[in-house]
C-alpha cells in the first residue's frame, strides 16, 4: 500500500469509519405492518424536543440526524413500534 493509502486507512480508523463501534442496532423483530406510521413517529420525536434534519428507515429502526433540545447534533435510532430510543450518539 502506498503512503496515501496508508494515511487514508489511518484517518478512517481514527474517525471510526472502519469499525463496527457505531453499527446500526437491531430495534425490533416486528413486521413493518406493526410499525408506527412515519408521520406519527416524527411527531413523537419532535415532542421529545428533537429537531429532525434527516429521517430514515435504517434496517429495522427509524433513525434521525438532527439536534436535541439543547441544540447538540445527534444521531438517534428508535424502535419503530414503541418509539423508544434504542441507541443515541450526541456530538
Amino acid at each position: 500500500m502506498n503512503s496515501i493509502g496508508s494515511n487514508f486507512v489511518a484517518v478512517a480508523l481514527a474517525l471510526g469509519l472502519g469499525s463496527a463501534a457505531w453499527a446500526a442496532p437491531s430495534c425490533t423483530d416486528a413486521p413493518k405492518r406493526d410499525w408506527m406510521p412515519e408521520a406519527q413517529m416524527k411527531a413523537k420525536i419532535a415532542e421529545q424536543g428533537y429537531v429532525i434534519n434527516r429521517f430514515l428507515v435504517s434496517g429495522n429502526c427509524y433513525e434521525i440526524y438532527g439536534k436535541d433540545k439543547v441544540g447538540k447534533k445527534v444521531e438517534v435510532y428508535f424502535n419503530p413500534v414503541s418509539g423508544a430510543i434504542v441507541k443515541q450518539r450526541v456530538g
